[in-house]
């Protein structure tokens, strides 16, 4: 039987268990109703011959109505409409993380740079591009250079010289971009290093070895945090493979591994020096922190301060944490049981970071001396987060961090 015109529409809305039905008469003048149905509560609709009203029969169950006036209709609907965007966004937030933190894809050109865009702006510091795989089979890029470390002069009084060692430095990068447009400010780094009049070590080199996550630069595969885990542990098994080619075995020449750590890449650096699997050989002897944030969840709580906005709260469906905080903790306890000597720890920080704010370097820095390992911090005036060491006073300070974590783990055996 065809209904008529004057039929009630129904709409229905699932809210804590309960369905709820929206029963408004087409009649011009009336309200429209919200009724409450049980679920078990059986619903049976009729259509009167000749009526003006339709009625509804509920076997089994309860139902309340709420008559909500036609005037106060629309504003209902535009709440449940913002309702709806509030929990799709934090739906999308939560599934797509990984685009959300890692942004390998920016600028756009970022997985077309090649070296040789950059090689006139390095000042004579020749880069080259190697190709390593994490143990799931994702190929990397390296970005590889080696300059010579100053001498000392030591007096005739002084201790006998100790063996000499070899100075490594892998660099794990920020969330965007690539390596080859950081060569410029790193090549500057690594003069600054090579020119320096202290005298602090034996002859050597160091070589500086730029990790390129996977998704990054040539790289293959997508970021997440525990493939960067596996692109890290690559990085360091790249180093030893290639001391033991060098060097050989013989045990004259001792390596140094020193790990840098930019924005994100601080996280990638603390996770390493905390539970990644490094040969017995090539132990982490420093951590260069450049712009450290304590972890992921912190940073929501920054960047998404509003109690009103839902972002902070979704700390438990995270799936990348980058926690330094929890990772400075392993590296002391580690230490202590193993009765090794700590890495040094050197914070870089920017003097005006509109991303990370002062507190968490410092939260960081304080951290690190309640728990008994070695750290200085310095802090580049006047610079922002992505300007650390884009200017002249960040290129003093990160040489300067090098010779110091070099001389440290030199010291320390």
């Amino acid at each position: 039987m065809p209904y008529s015109p004057a039929m009630i529409a129904h709409r229905q809305i699932p809210m804590r268990g309960v369905q709820w039905q929206v029963r408004r008469s087409l009649h011009a003048g009336r309200s429209t109703c919200l009724t409450s149905v049980h679920p078990w509560a059986s619903i049976k609709r009729e259509a009167p011959s000749g009526g003006s009203h339709s009625r509804i029969l509920f076997a089994g169950g309860s139902c309340r109505c709420i008559h909500i006036p036609p005037v106060l209709l629309p504003p209902v609907v535009f709440t449940g409409l913002l309702v709806g965007l509030w929990i799709w966004k934090c739906v999308m937030m939560v599934v797509f993380q990984n685009k959300i933190i890692y942004m390998p894809g920016l600028p756009p050109s970022s997985r077309r740079e090649r070296i040789a865009d950059w090689a006139s702006m390095c000042g004579g510091i020749e880069w080259t591009e190697e190709r390593t795989a994490a143990v799931d089979g994702t190929e990397l890029a390296l970005a590889i250079t080696a300059v010579p470390l100053p001498s000392g002069r030591r007096s005739a009084a002084a201790v006998p010289e100790p063996a000499a060692a070899h100075v490594y430095v892998l660099y794990f990068q920020g969330n965007a971009s690539s390596i080859p447009p950081r060569l410029p400010d790193l090549s500057w780094v690594l003069r600054a290093v090579s020119d320096s009049k202290a005298p602090v070590l034996a002859p050597t080199e160091l070589t500086f070895v730029c990790l390129s996550y996977r998704g990054y630069w040539t790289s293959r595969g997508r970021p997440s945090e525990p493939g960067l885990r596996l692109d890290a542990e690559a990085g360091v098994r790249w180093i030893a493979e290639r001391h033991e080619r060098v060097f050989g075995n013989v045990g004259t020449t001792r390596p140094i591994l020193l790990v840098w750590g930019q924005s994100i890449g601080a996280g990638v650096a603390t996770n390493l020096a905390a539970t990644g699997r490094v040969p017995s050989s090539m132990p982490i002897r420093g951590l260069l922190l450049e712009t450290p944030f304590v972890s992921i969840r912190a940073m929501l709580e920054t960047l998404y301060p509003q109690k009103w906005l839902p972002y902070k709260y979704l700390w438990p469906f995270l799936r990348n944490h980058l926690d330094s905080w929890g990772n400075l903790g392993l590296i002391a306890q580690a230490s202590k049981e193993n009765g090794s000597a700590a890495p040094m720890v050197f914070i870089l920080e920017a003097d005006r970071d509109e991303l990370v704010p002062k507190e968490q370097t410092d939260h960081l820095y304080q951290r690190c001396v309640d728990l008994g390992l070695p750290v200085e911090k310095g802090t580049v005036p006047v610079a922002y987060h992505q300007q650390a060491i884009a200017r002249g006073d960040g290129k003093k300070l990160a040489a300067q961090a090098v010779l110091k974590l070099a001389q440290n783990a030199r010291d320390s055996g």
